[in-house]
């Protein structure tokens, strides 16, 4: 093979592209893939704290959750035992307003009672003074019938 100008201003502007490449070119390259890399990097970094994070909500949601349930099952409960504690108090309600209208039943029937005896008493010392009267008027004086009489409303 031989070596003739043509090889040598071939060498020497291979030469001079390489330089300008690596001078010129090849550091922008290099920044840029750097630069690149370092994206990748950061967004793999920021993905990986995502995902971290996400677990960490996804926890705090579980246990918020969870005690969510908790409070409204409290809440049932106690509205169950507030619910049951009114139907209590308004039974033993129930209860003395019944026993308050009977009791105030048995005292108008008390009263109605001593009412009607006390009518029949009278309309019984009525018959009786009639009747005494009629038997009287054929066998005493007035002033003995009266004393008669007083004695036998005082028995009634």
């Amino acid at each position: 093979m031989d070596i003739n100008a043509t090889i040598i201003g071939q060498f020497i502007t291979f030469s001079i592209l390489v330089w300008f490449t690596m001078k010129f070119v090849w550091p922008l390259i290099i920044k840029t893939m750097h630069d690149r890399e370092k994206k990748i990097a950061d967004g793999l970094e920021a993905a990986e704290r995502s995902k971290h994070e996400l677990e960490m909500a996804e926890h705090k949601a579980n246990v918020i959750i969870r005690e969510a349930k908790q409070q409204a099952t409290h809440i049932i409960e106690q509205a169950n035992l507030h619910s049951a504690q009114l139907i209590e108090e308004a039974k033993i309600q129930a209860k003395q307003e019944n026993q308050r209208i009977i009791d105030m039943a048995q005292g108008e029937i008390d009263r109605e009672v001593i009412r009607a005896k006390e009518g029949l008493k009278s309309q019984l010392a009525t018959l009786a003074i009639a009747g005494a009267e009629k038997i009287i008027q054929r066998h005493l004086d007035p002033s003995a019938q009266h004393d008669l009489l007083t004695q036998l409303i005082a028995e009634i």
